[in-house]
């Protein structure tokens, strides 16, 4: 995808009657700030809370996010879209307090103009095209050259402004890139960035991810979500790894890399002799558990490699026929549940 910045967008008419800024600076110069500096972050999260009747979709979550792209990986339920929705402020949190830029986007509007949010919900005004859907939230936002401004943001994501396709006909990974080009429309210093990765193709998400490097570079603070592990290993090394509402792990993705590979890889081995094939695993120590039901062997090793390595000589010069082997703990399910085991 193209990366050049995005142009300065004309005064938003609200800005300037607050005595904002009249459009953002140059890609190479520091982005503004609002309400003075916020030397933590350009987000901050503190004791928040978020519930729905009985139900707790959130619980006593602090973090703090600065320029550049950061991850929120969860699973599907786990809290993101409720933590972004707060951010935003649409929605208030039960407890605790979101500042974005040092201050309430709930209560601040110009804040509110300087978030771009590209839901998760696949909600397009249907019946416009791409270039009258992004146009139109250039204006809501108080753009002056709306149209230009939706040609340009259109660009970044690699969409044709000349398409006149209502985005109801669009795919998946069209319409992905259409909320983003009405995200970036009106050149915002915090990108909120639901599941943005949904839906695109190989090709698509590498350039996506491009992107949203470039704009991190820029000095913008990017917070992206994603359920898909190895789509944040791409994304950047800055996570929050968010789990049944509670944060669960923060900080260098490397470092939470190194947390999962300590914990013990469970394998799943088919074959013919299985309680052969399991006392060998641990007497060579190639395993440091097993289970033995019907004809697999559900096996704990600490040294994946290692048994992948060995498992095929060992069994040759037992005997043993292999069916199948299977990891049974590399989903995403399973390292949350680690992680939250944990603390």
């Amino acid at each position: 995808m193209n990366t050049r910045p995005l142009p300065a967008p004309a005064p938003r008419p609200d800005a300037a009657a607050a005595g904002g800024p009249a459009g953002s600076p140059p890609a190479d110069s520091p982005r503004p700030e609002v309400n003075g500096a916020f030397p933590s972050g350009m987000v901050e999260v503190r004791g928040v809370s978020k519930f729905f009747g009985d139900v707790v979709a959130v619980s006593d979550v602090s973090f703090s996010v600065r320029a550049g792209v950061t991850a929120l990986l969860g699973p599907n339920g786990a809290g993101k879209s409720t933590l972004f929705r707060m951010m935003c402020g649409l929605t208030a949190p039960s407890r605790g307090n979101v500042r974005v830029l040092g201050a309430d986007a709930r209560a601040d509007r110009e804040v509110r103009g300087r978030i771009g949010l590209a839901p998760q919900q696949d909600a397009l005004f249907d019946r416009f095209d791409a270039l009258g859907f992004v146009q139109l939230a250039a204006a809501l936002a108080g753009v002056a050259d709306a149209p230009a401004a939706a040609r340009h943001a259109l660009g970044l994501v690699e969409l044709d402004p000349d398409d006149h396709r209502p985005v109801a006909g669009f795919s998946k990974g069209m319409r992905q890139r259409a909320k983003l080009a009405a995200a970036l429309v009106h050149d915002p210093d915090v990108l909120i960035l639901d599941e943005p990765l949904n839906g695109l193709d190989p090709v698509q998400r590498r350039r996506m991810i491009a992107l949203l490097e470039e704009l991190g570079a820029q000095g913008r603070c990017v917070l992206v979500s994603s359920h898909v592990l190895e789509e944040v290993a791409r994304l950047g090394s800055r996570i929050l790894v968010i789990a049944q509402g509670r944060l669960v792990a923060g900080g260098d993705y490397r470092e939470l890399r190194e947390l999962m590979d300590d914990r013990p890889h469970r394998i799943s081995i088919e074959a013919d002799k299985p309680r052969h094939l399991a006392a060998m695993l641990v007497r060579l120590g190639i395993a440091v558990g097993v289970r033995v039901d019907g004809d697999v062997v559900v096996a704990d090793t600490l040294d994946v490699d290692r048994l992948g390595r060995d498992i095929a000589p060992v069994a040759k010069a037992m005997s043993v026929r292999l069916r199948q082997i299977v990891p049974l703990d590399d989903d995403l399910e399973s390292v949350f549940r680690y992680l939250v085991e944990r603390r």
